[in-house]
């Protein structure tokens, strides 16, 4: 069992812990908040023994072996830095940082301190993300492939109203492509590997940030769309098409269903399987899997995807001048 904490009191560090318990890898010790009737709730509600206010005290904590951040994105750097030196294995909420200055600090910290630094990202962890991994070539040639994760916000109503909630706040480092986009993304990293060029085409907002955008990435013979938003809904399903057939997902995260429809005899094959309703228990493993075996070959292509996402996102604020606090 790995004895863990978390940073953060939103719905996200919820589902986590509750797919640490179910993984049966992970221990709850302790959690953060900035305030302590929060930390004092959460710590009751999943009983851990522990709760804190003070980041630099929790990472001196002798009990917690990994912490698993869910703060703003903006906070993510700073934060895992400071459990990092206190040789704390860090699993971060997705987008890991805000840029990759920070992200090879990071992994530089984590190795002079010989702990493990991850992404949290639930979707390339799941049986059926595999199973499309393992079944790609049965497309034949790639010729093009679309990917949207598009989810009104409900932020956006304040947003409209005048407010500007950390998603959609440069000081926080949000936006759409950040914080949507990378599911998609990774998809298409961890299949096609990283593209020869990219090109951003975003809807910014007053505030600075892409609430909305279009992201092409070149590939060898084909080019892959990736569609992100914040601020409309879409129903659309992920399609990967090659000359032989296309795989249809119903969705980029967490891939609950996957079709492949033969070009030439139109049969349609159902290749997903069933999969946890906590989907998150599937990166819960992973990680502690390379945790407890030192799985450093696994971990070093978490970290080559991880840093190619970050590359790509970073490029494409650049190409639009969608600039973080965290950049300057």
């Amino acid at each position: 069992m790995i004895k863990f904490a978390t940073v953060g009191t939103g719905w996200i560090t919820e589902s986590f812990i509750q797919a640490a318990s179910l993984s049966e890898q992970f221990q709850l010790v302790g959690v953060y908040s900035r305030t302590e009737d929060k930390a004092k709730q959460l710590a009751n509600q999943y009983n851990a023994s522990h709760f804190y206010t003070d980041v630099d005290e929790m990472a001196k904590s002798e009990e917690i072996e990994a912490v698993y951040i869910a703060s703003p994105n903006s906070l993510h750097f700073e934060q895992a830095l400071t459990f990092l030196k206190n040789k704390k294995h860090v699993i971060c909420e997705k987008p890991i940082f805000s840029n990759t200055v920070e992200l090879e600090k990071a992994y530089e910290t984590a190795e002079e301190n010989g702990v493990y630094l991850f992404e949290a990202i639930r979707n390339i962890h799941t049986p059926n993300f595999k199973i499309l991994k393992e079944k790609l070539p049965m497309a034949g040639q790639l010729r093009s492939a679309v990917l949207p994760y598009m989810k009104y916000s409900s932020r956006y109503d304040l947003f409209l109203k005048g407010e500007e909630p950390n998603i959609f706040s440069s000081v926080y480092s949000g936006g759409a492509l950040v914080d949507l986009g990378v599911y998609p993304l990774y998809l298409a990293v961890c299949l096609f590997g990283e593209p020869k060029k990219v090109s951003y085409h975003p809807v910014v907002l007053r505030s600075g940030v892409d609430g909305s955008g279009t992201l092409l990435l070149d590939y060898e013979g084909f080019v892959c769309t990736v569609l992100c938003s914040k601020i409309v809904d879409s129903i659309i399903p992920c399609e990967i098409h090659g000359e032989k057939g296309t795989f249809v997902l119903e969705d980029a995260a967490p891939i609950s269903e996957i079709k492949y429809l033969d070009t030439h005899t139109k049969e349609i094959q159902i290749l997903s399987v069933n999969q946890e309703e906590q989907n998150m228990v599937y990166e819960c493993i992973n990680i502690a899997g390379i945790i407890e075996t030192n799985n450093n070959q696994e971990y070093e292509q978490l970290k080559d995807w991880s840093k190619i996402v970050l590359k790509i996102t970073e490029e494409a604020r650049k190409q639009n001048q969608i600039v973080f606090n965290a950049d300057k």
